[in-house]
């Protein structure tokens, strides 16, 4: 998909492209495209002397293959970007979503699999608010700061969700399905948490290699500025929330550990209790000739009760002791 957005007393609008000789005849600050076709490719290519490779959005952690400018000026960045959903379209819940940036020709161009929150928040503020955006620069400062900002919000929510399960960890009695339960909870906070982690780190390089390329003018460096800071204050939430979480998950496995031992407790008894009458019943067993029971008339009634009475005294004793 092609979206293409021109600039016009700092809103962005955004234009409908259908065939080539439609985008010939716009002057665009921003190109947008998303899953984009080899035909949308080869027009970028007609109309702005671009070409974008087929593994522009490859998941390379190198800093020198994601940031860097070429000797004609182009500056290439490629920057991860978070999906906070609990199901995706395609089921695979909360993510990062890799997006290639070019600056060319005073034309900011963006390259992504997916539609992101973040770049949909931004063409709504730029339709709305007068005079947010000058340049194409400005563009990709605000998708930065729309990223942090989407990153926190999301940090918000996994306090939500521990706040809840802390209310159910936190109780007099946690049974296995539900420890169960809040440890599947834990975990998608924590893959969440761990994912807003990356993505603000990722954004911090991505606006640090911006600052030293030189090409920001004194406005936007100080936002650039800005925005480091606000991440900077996202960095210590995420540690403190990494700290909650280990918390809760120390206590939900204390709580499954004693469900585990009160089992073992009642076995152990029950073990105990049963070693009595066992030993009687053995020693009634025994086939020696001379045993007064074996001629009494009582002698079998006599050994049950021996037995049942050897059963019930340690169930009696453990009781009185609270180990039961």
């Amino acid at each position: 998909m092609l979206n293409v957005f021109t600039l016009a007393s700092g809103r962005l609008f955004q234009e409908e492209i259908a065939t080539a000789d439609a985008l010939a005849h716009v002057q665009p600050v921003w190109v947008d495209l998303e899953a984009p076709t080899a035909e949308e490719k080869d027009w970028i290519a007609q109309r702005f002397g671009l070409r974008i490779p087929e593994n522009i959005v490859d998941d390379d952690l190198e800093e020198s293959a994601r940031f860097y400018e070429e000797d004609n000026g182009e500056l290439h960045l490629r920057s991860d970007f978070l999906i906070d959903e609990d199901t995706g379209a395609d089921g695979r819940g909360a993510r990062n979503v890799r997006v290639a940036f070019i600056l060319h020709d005073k034309v900011l161009f963006s390259v992504h699999a997916e539609d992101l929150p973040v770049f949909r928040l931004l063409r709504m503020r730029a339709r709305r608010i007068p005079a947010l955006i000058d340049d194409a620069k400005d563009v990709l400062l605000k998708l930065y700061d729309a990223d942090a900002e989407y990153s926190a919000d999301a940090l918000e929510g996994i306090y939500d969700g521990l706040e809840k399960v802390s209310a159910r960890v936190l109780q007099s009695k946690v049974d296995d399905q539900a420890a169960a339960e809040v440890l599947a909870a834990i975990a998608r906070q924590e893959d969440l948490n761990g994912r807003i982690r990356r993505n603000v780190m990722d954004t911090r390089r991505a606006l640090s290699f911006m600052m030293r390329s030189r090409l920001l003018n004194a406005e936007q460096f100080e936002e650039a500025r800005q925005i480091l800071r606000d991440i900077d204050s996202l960095d210590s939430h995420t540690a403190f929330l990494f700290d909650k979480i280990n918390f809760l998950m120390d206590a939900t496995v204390g709580f499954i550990n004693i469900n585990q031992n009160r089992i073992i407790k009642l076995f152990s008894v029950a073990s105990v209790a049963l070693l009595p009458p066992t030993l009687i019943a053995s020693i009634y067993g025994m086939n020696f000739r001379f045993m007064p029971e074996l001629q009494w008339s009582g002698g079998y009634p006599f050994a049950l009760g021996l037995m049942a009475a050897s059963v019930i005294a340690p169930f009696w004793y453990f009781r009185r002791k609270g180990w039961l």
